[in-house]
């Protein structure tokens, strides 16, 4: 008898009781192929708005772990893949935002893609666009400097991949050969840069990371302008400066020196600029 192969899908939820819903609904609502099973995982952070029961009470075969508030997305996901291994090994690991609303046949598509590489280690990313414009909202990017890390998102072809360097993990399929050579998230950012950095990682490996055919569901692009405008108090810019959902300064650093080191001056000018001169931002940077 043939060994099915398994999947683990892993998500975090904080105070979005509704939105967490309406995903764990379009996920649960997925075709497994036959030869496969799917295991679901959401790390719930203390949510105050009882998204935990919630979960608990509609959506029964979700194994929920309960977190302290303060795991953020990337301290979130590294506990729930954490809890994910220990009933592993998974062959695959999903990864997920519990923002998106999956296509009815993302998980399809997703192993499709994957069985498209003759490469033995892979992370495939599923692009996500907006409801509403039909834009590519995450994915892939390419990098067009290796100096200073300047990239392009990429456009998904309906039939092809496309190798790129950098991802989002709102859609993210990560094969067990490439945990087993690089890990998992990096215990060196909290909330953000955690999968551009997993995925940077990957490829330096000889992991071959691709923007996956189409597109596998939706999710809006709420990231904002990556600054705090010149009406702010200069006390309130700082604080942001250093905020793990700000510009997470330290972690920024230490992104930049591991993956762009030459390009260290010119990152370090830049987000002290965006602090104690953001008026400059607000003229002329476009979003």
């Amino acid at each position: 008898m043939t060994k099915s192969l398994r999947i683990a899908s892993l998500a975090c939820s904080f105070n979005r009781r509704e939105k967490t819903a309406t995903f764990l609904r379009s996920l649960s609502a997925q075709h497994i192929p036959e030869g496969y099973t799917l295991d679901i995982y959401l790390l719930d952070d203390n949510s105050s708005d009882g998204t935990a029961e919630y979960v608990r009470k509609n959506f029964p075969s979700v194994t929920v772990i309960n977190g302290n508030g303060w795991l953020y997305w990337a301290g979130g996901m590294r506990k729930v893949w954490g809890e994910a291994l220990k009933n592993g090994p998974y062959d695959f690991y999903l990864l997920l935002n519990d923002d998106v609303t999956l296509a009815d046949n993302a998980l399809d598509k997703l192993l499709e893609a994957y069985h498209k590489s003759p490469y033995e280690a892979n992370i495939i990313l599923g692009s996500v666009r907006d409801a509403k414009t039909g834009r590519v909202t995450y994915g892939g990017r390419r990098i067009t400097s290796k100096i200073n890390g300047k990239s392009f998102k990429l456009q998904p072809d309906e039939n092809e991949l496309l190798e790129c360097e950098i991802g989002n993990a709102n859609v993210m399929l990560v094969d067990n050969k490439t945990v087993n050579k690089i890990g998992i998230l990096s215990g060196d950012y909290t909330h953000s840069l955690a999968d551009f950095d997993y995925t940077l990682t990957a490829v330096k490996n000889g992991i071959k990371v691709w923007v996956g055919h189409g597109y596998y569901g939706y999710c809006e692009n709420d990231h904002g302008v990556p600054w705090l405008p010149q009406k702010n108090s200069l006390k309130k810019r700082i604080k942001y400066l250093y905020s793990p959902t700000g510009l997470a300064y330290k972690e920024y650093i230490t992104y930049v020196r591991k993956h762009f080191p030459y390009s260290l001056p010119e990152k370090f000018l830049k987000i002290w600029i965006k602090t104690l001169f953001p008026i400059f931002y607000d003229k002329f940077k476009q979003v």
